[in-house]
């Protein structure tokens, strides 16, 4: 069987890593491929695969040119393949061929106030065409998964594959029990509204005023914290820097140490599709905090957290000092460590492309 996959996404954050983990374990099968995207960034499986060909593309994606003006020559190349597959939810205009699609959440809907309603209704545009252009779409969760059929229907096949750790994270977990922890709590995520950034920020001031020694390190940019009200950025700006440090872009080697030293991690969202820092937290032997929103009570309910009141910033300050205070310790057992894998992902996916 020939698969097109459009990778035009894979240096993108959150798609970007599920694509390009599940690549490699797609190459283990017997199929070909056919890569969508920018070859200058896709050449690195030529040497890995000589089942797979390279298709030059840097159209955007949702733009209208992928719309409307999706090139021919490519358009026939796609099209002679047996399946199309894209690990998002937007899909060039002319593909014939079977179309499986990722969807990973449907948030905008759940919470439109992300967004202004020409963005929301655009989004909505996106989510039906995908809906309905797809023969099976892939979600990462059954929560996901209840919320796509809410806002688009029951009529298509939904498949939750969930999503995975990254092997690297498996393979230092054996390192991580003599990994001497500093006085810093990590925050992970994009730095927008649903990610609850604010009330970790208010409990945070909270516990640092019961005397907990602590700095937060947030792993984003201040800078894109535009879409915050005015009280909530004042609030920030009157901080001492040297108490809450934004680090910006970092490399994952960074982002490892960071993890990997911190005393707890705080995940204090308020929607989420799967969730991967506190997986990535505790294989590297590190507590999580995270809220108690359906999704996370789902991927979650197995391991070693501790869930704290959704949107509660009092409850939040309580349950980081108790951690912290015990000086919680962490090793996952083998059976949760590989619970959610992206060789399963892949496997799955697999499995479903083979009953084409």
């Amino acid at each position: 069987m020939n698969i097109t996959i459009d990778c035009r996404l894979i240096d993108s954050s959150g798609v970007g890593i599920y694509l390009s983990e599940c690549l490699p374990y797609f190459f283990e099968t017997d199929n070909t491929f056919f890569l969508i995207g920018n070859i200058e960034i896709l050449n690195k499986y030529l040497a890995k695969n000589n089942k797979i060909k390279l298709l030059e593309c840097r159209i955007k994606p949702f733009s209208i040119v992928e719309l409307f003006f999706f090139p021919k020559k490519l358009l026939k190349k796609i099209n002679s393949s047996d399946l199309y597959f894209n690990p998002f939810f937007n899909i060039p205009s002319g593909i014939k061929i079977p179309i499986y699609s990722t969807i990973h959440d449907i948030i905008f809907p759940d919470m439109p106030e992300l967004t202004s309603r020409i963005g929301l209704e655009a989004r909505m545009f996106f989510y039906r065409r995908c809906f309905k252009l797809s023969k099976t779409i892939f979600t990462v969760s059954e929560f996901s998964k209840s919320r796509i059929k809410h806002f688009l229907g029951n009529e298509k096949s939904i498949i939750v594959t969930y999503s995975g750790i990254k092997e690297k994270y498996i393979d230092l977990h054996i390192n991580t029990k003599n990994i001497k922890k500093k006085d810093t709590i990590i925050f992970i995520g994009n730095i927008k509204k649903h990610k609850g950034l604010h009330h970790l920020l208010e409990a945070f001031l909270l516990a640092k005023n019961e005397g907990i020694p602590h700095i937060l390190v947030v792993v984003g940019d201040n800078k894109n914290l535009r879409t915050y009200d005015n009280e909530f950025l004042n609030k920030l700006n009157s901080i001492n820097p040297k108490t809450v440090v934004f680090t910006g872009f970092i490399t994952e080697e960074k982002l490892i140490e960071y993890i990997s030293t911190s005393s707890l991690l705080v995940q204090p969202s308020l929607y989420e599709g799967f969730c991967l820092p506190p997986l990535e937290a505790l294989a590297l032997g590190t507590p999580a905090l995270i809220s108690d929103i359906p999704v996370l009570k789902e991927i979650y309910s197995d391991f070693p957290v501790v869930f704290f009141k959704s949107g509660d910033p009092l409850d939040l300050k309580n349950e980081m000092i108790k951690i912290i205070n015990n000086n919680i310790k962490i090793t996952l057992p083998d059976y949760l460590l590989n619970k959610y894998t992206f060789q399963k992902i892949s496997k799955k996916i697999m499995e479903v492309f083979s009953n084409t």
